[in-house]
């Protein structure tokens, strides 16, 4: 499994970062590989996601949440393998550290080759760069 761990500081105070974040609904607004995100129970979530051009879904469970500080999931069916951990640290009133932890397991020689190339890694910095500018740019649903 590929280990990816990222962080990007926030604009925004930390209760609309973290309140964005559980809009999962919204990734593929700034996920450029997440098709769609459809919440199926309390907790699980149907994913479609196209990555170097192969198209995959997967279905993911939440395993921990701490209101404001930590969300944690797994996949538990589907293309993907992968866990995950987000975490929320308040820098100052209106600035927001998240770091993300990601553990993957790239299903085809595809996404096998473009994780070894760095291009998975890569695409989670640009992610949550996109994420950054979405929140700072006010975009967010009422």
């Amino acid at each position: 499994m590929a280990r990816i761990e990222e962080s990007v500081e926030v604009n925004a105070p930390l209760p609309a970062v973290y309140e964005q974040w559980t809009r999962y609904e919204e990734f593929p607004d700034f996920m450029r590989g997440v098709v769609s995100v459809e919440r199926t129970a309390p907790g699980a979530t149907r994913w479609v996601v196209d990555a170097v051009g192969v198209h995959r879904e997967f279905e993911a469970r939440t395993t921990e949440v701490v209101p404001g500080e930590r969300l944690a999931w797994e996949s538990v069916a589907g293309d993907v393998r992968q866990a995950g951990v987000v975490t929320f640290h308040r820098i100052e009133e209106d600035t927001t550290r998240l770091m993300l932890q990601l553990e993957i397991e790239p299903p085809g020689l595809l996404e096998r080759l473009a994780e070894a190339l760095g291009f998975v890694d890569r695409r989670v910095i640009d992610d949550l760069r996109d994420f950054k500018h979405h929140v700072e740019s006010g975009r967010r649903a009422a």
